[in-house]
């Protein structure tokens, strides 16, 4: 298993530089030795070959520099052995470097999978319900951080969730794998949302207990959280939110924001259906909801100034695929570089027809 292949112009800067110093040693007087400088071709090979390629290097190199009658070098005794030496390290560097090469996209690769696991890409349809959703995690070289989302089909209709984590990052991805592991139960057990988001609630107790018992010391986990659910054969969509950003409706040209009375965050034993508020909005052919993390509206400019999703939504893509694209493009553009926190953006939307 190996990495991505160095560059073109790497692999032939080498061939290159060879050729023009045993041009240039032919139309140099011969008081004048150039051919030294081929000395320096194996250690850059290394970088740009394995093993095989700079032993062929080197070969070239030793033979122009060993043999006078080439008219290219007349290295003799410990010139020649030391050329020989930097040759020889030159393919052990190679080599070395072409298994570490090795070993680190095997390691990068198992990784990947794992975190892929844990938060898989949403598919374009669940059920009658079109999906696209978007993740980027803050922490450069890691696939999920501390933002989550899923979609999945049920015996109570097709159910989403967004959320974020306390905290972002690896440290993180822990608290999302449990969360999304109790989601997609409660999606095939809870009849009720609200009976959804305790099992959530539940599932972070748990864990704040076992932390406690491991490391006194460590913060308690709390994690904000949005609840959709698609109830089939209805035009409509049920929301409950756990202290969560409102999901905002985009039907035509027009935003306007789903205000559900938020409950508390999850965590702190206090989700459940004595405190959930679920709130029913009925749906067009065409709608598109927006459900997003914090990441996505606390990105700001060079100015200062927040990032304004609901005024930006309605220059934007109609496709739900292409809508959370544009969506990043356009995040990109306004913080020139890309957010500091992780971002989860989820668009769902019922058939046109």
């Amino acid at each position: 298993m190996h990495g991505k292949p160095p560059p073109r112009w790497a692999r032939l800067a080498p061939a290159v530089a060879l050729v023009v110093l045993v041009l240039a040693q032919a139309t140099t007087p011969g008081d004048i030795e150039l051919g030294y400088f081929l000395a320096g071709l194996p250690p850059v090979a290394a970088f740009a070959y394995g093993a095989a390629g700079t032993a062929v290097f080197a070969g070239i190199v030793l033979v122009l520099l060993g043999v006078s009658s080439l008219g290219v070098g007349h290295a003799q005794g410990a010139d020649l052995a030391t050329v020989a030496v930097v040759a020889l390290l030159s393919v052990v560097i190679a080599w070395v470097r072409r298994r570490r090469d090795a070993q680190l996209v095997s390691v990068r690769t198992v990784a990947e999978a794992a975190q892929l696991a844990v938060l898989p890409p949403v598919p374009e349809q669940v059920g009658p319900v079109r999906c696209a959703g978007l993740y980027r995690a803050a922490q450069r070289g890691t696939l999920v951080g501390g933002d989550l989302y899923d979609v999945r089909a049920g015996p109570y209709g097709v159910r989403a969730l967004v959320g974020d984590v306390q905290g972002h990052g690896l440290a993180a991805v822990g608290t999302v794998a449990a969360l999304l592991g109790a989601f997609r139960e409660g999606v095939l057990d809870d009849p009720e949302l609200a009976a959804v988001a305790a099992r959530l609630d539940r599932r972070l107790l748990a864990d704040n207990a076992s932390s406690e018992e491991g490391a006194s010391e460590q913060p308690e986990l709390f994690a904000t959280a949005l609840l959709l659910e698609f109830p089939p054969g209805l035009d409509l969509v049920r929301i409950l939110s756990c202290g969560h950003p409102p999901a905002l409706l985009l039907r035509g040209s027009a935003v306007s924001e789903l205000a559900v009375v938020p409950g508390p965050p999850l965590g702190l034993g206090l989700a459940g259906p004595d405190l959930a508020v679920v709130a029913d909005v009925r749906l067009l052919p065409g709608d598109r909801l927006v459900a997003h993390t914090d990441g996505v509206t606390e990105a700001r400019d060079a100015a200062g100034e927040f990032y304004p999703l609901a005024a930006r939504l309605p220059a934007l893509e109609r496709d739900p695929a292409g809508l959370v694209e544009a969506v990043w493009q356009d995040l990109l553009k306004f913080t020139a570089g890309g957010p500091g926190d992780d971002v989860a953006l989820l668009v769902l939307s019922l058939p046109e027809s």
